[in-house]
């Protein structure tokens, strides 16, 4: 089986990849499939679903062309529930993702913690699908987050799950700058 061929590979046709489960490194994926892209001469597009947050990753954007990011969030839901401005952020998110999901400008488009929206019930499967299904055939897209359902993997060409095995956070070890956040 060959890998990696050298030359270059017009994408005719881009793929669906679903990057979830409970364990660390779905947007670390993610961005590392921006890097090789952009570096690759390739356009993303970054959407970022409940983050608003400007992480360590997002700074890519200074050195690095042919890398959008865009937030649409106010923070992490795990210590309340979603409200009308979540869900306000999300469908907006969305629509913005449908533009660069169909728009010419991008090569690939990653819709970061996604699935903790459909989870949270702020965006319903039918609307993401139907957004990824509308786009220009040639586009690859990066959906990541925990809790994928079962109609988001059955719809997404590759699926990796990353689960968590051992994590030093049980220990009371905080995010670290630069390596967890």
């Amino acid at each position: 089986m060959v890998l990696c061929r050298q030359e270059e590979i017009i994408m005719e046709k881009g793929y669906i990849q679903l990057y979830t489960g409970n364990g660390k490194g779905k947007t670390t994926a993610a961005f590392g499939l921006a890097l090789r892209a952009a570096m690759a001469g390739k356009r993303i597009y970054i959407g970022q679903f409940i983050k608003g947050i400007a992480y360590e990753e997002t700074k890519c954007t200074k050195y690095i062309s042919g890398i959008d990011i865009e937030q649409y969030g106010t923070g992490c839901l795990i210590d309340r529930e979603p409200d009308k401005d979540d869900r306000k952020r999300a469908v907006a998110g969305l629509e913005r993702c449908k533009e660069a999901l169909t728009n010419g400008k991008y090569d690939v488009v990653i819709m970061d913690e996604i699935t903790i929206t459909i989870f949270f019930h702020l965006l319903s499967d039918e609307e993401v699908i139907s957004a990824i299904q509308a786009r220009k055939n040639e586009i690859e897209v990066i959906l990541t987050g925990r809790y994928a359902s079962d109609k988001l993997i059955a719809a997404a060409d590759l699926v990796s799950e990353m689960r968590e095995v051992k994590h030093y956070y049980s220990q009371g070890i905080l995010s670290r700058k630069g390596i967890d956040c």
